[in-house]
């Protein structure tokens, strides 16, 4: 895989072997046997895993949790794929499904969500609006830059920008 440059880089942090296995370690026990680790993924100081009832988050392979980013399964599942990186702060929210393909990467600040507001009733405040739910992918090999919101998949390899709101499917590169 080629390093990103620019604002959807990742840098992993400075590696501390045995902080990154008792973060783990932590996270794995107070997931209660809901978070599957495949290999070793790396936590930075600060990510949190939260795993409501009913949901799953799987890590894979030499995957990156960046500093203060936020994996949260609200009964859903989140399936992070091996050698995906998110970014400081990066947040992913699960209400049914979210998957981050193999090498993606989720810049810095940027939100992977499968839920939004379903925009029934134009005249409604957004947060009266019902739940609009379905299964998030964003493709292997995908970067979706600084600051972006993806709402709706993404396919392998494509580059979403920084500051992009993605809400319909986004067509190959």
């Amino acid at each position: 895989m080629a390093h990103p440059v620019g604002a959807d880089a990742v840098i992993p942090p400075r590696r501390a072997p045995l902080r990154e296995r008792l973060r783990l370690l932590s996270l794995r026990l107070r997931a209660r046997g809901r978070l599957t680790v495949d290999g070793r993924p790396v936590v930075a100081a600060g990510a949190r895993v939260s795993i409501d009832r009913g949901g799953r988050v799987r890590l894979g392979n030499g995957c990156l949790l960046g500093w203060g980013s936020r994996v949260e399964a609200a009964g859903g599942t989140i399936d992070v794929g091996a050698g995906a990186r998110l970014g400081e702060r990066a947040v992913v929210v699960a209400l049914e499904s979210v998957t981050l393909g193999r090498d993606a990467v989720l810049g810095d600040w940027a939100l992977a969500c499968d839920a939004g507001p379903a925009w029934t009733d134009p005249e409604a405040p957004v947060r009266s609006q019902p739940l609009r739910r379905r299964p998030l992918r964003i493709g292997d090999g995908a970067r979706v830059g600084a600051h972006a919101a993806v709402l709706a998949d993404v396919p392998d390899g494509a580059v979403i920008a920084s500051y992009a709101v993605v809400t319909d499917e986004v067509s190959s590169p």
